[in-house]
């Protein structure tokens, strides 16, 4: 009974024999899944059909493109996936997406904060600025005003005569001319005496 073995290729015949790159050929090789493979001196490391099909690579595959594929399609090329593993990669992405939506249900509670931090800020702000304009109110209504001019006595009715009004030009008072020479005795304002 004779047996016929099918042709030895090398790295780069398998490659594109099996439409994938020369280095997924080279992983596979070095982690054992293509066994029977021998290094020749002349054309390199030789590795049998039986074991590129064994490891469930196609031959006369279609050959990649020339552009850059996505890296899922270079998974799906380079032979079958466990279930196991898809169940890995979709449990990692979705506690990825958890994380982002945690980390993005915070950034919109924090903005939220700040946001109701500012308009509190804000009225705070108007109420302060109303009241500084109050007492600048009331600072201009207790300072004298020099420059406003002596209110005489006649023009406010029910003014006393020879009241002292601080801050304010007094007219100048007639002395009658019967009037007695000498020092006026004036009583002061505060009630001390001479």
């Amino acid at each position: 009974m004779s047996t016929t073995a099918r042709p030895l290729l090398t790295q780069r015949e398998a490659a594109s024999a099996c439409g994938v790159s020369r280095s997924t050929i080279r992983r596979r090789r070095e982690a054992g899944e293509l066994p029977g493979c021998v290094q020749d001196e002349e054309r390199g490391w030789l590795i049998p059909v039986e074991a590129l099909l064994a490891a469930g690579f196609r031959l006369n595959a279609p050959a990649p493109p020339e552009d850059a594929a996505p890296a899922g399609a270079t998974v799906a090329a380079a032979g079958p996936v466990s279930a196991e593993a898809v169940g890995e990669d979709v449990a990692a992405l979705r506690a990825e997406l958890e994380r982002e939506r945690q980390a993005h249900l915070e950034a919109r509670h924090q903005a939220e904060l700040a946001a109701a931090e500012a308009g509190h800020l804000r009225a705070q702000l108007a109420a302060k600025d109303t009241h500084i304009e109050d007492l600048r109110t009331a600072l201009r209504a207790l300072a004298p005003a020099p420059e406003r001019a002596a209110i005489e006595p006649s023009a406010h009715p029910g003014a006393e005569a020879g009241v002292v009004v601080p801050g304010q030009v007094q007219p100048e008072r007639a002395v009658p001319a019967d009037a007695e020479a000498g020092p006026e005795v004036r009583r002061r304002w505060w009630g001390g005496r001479r």
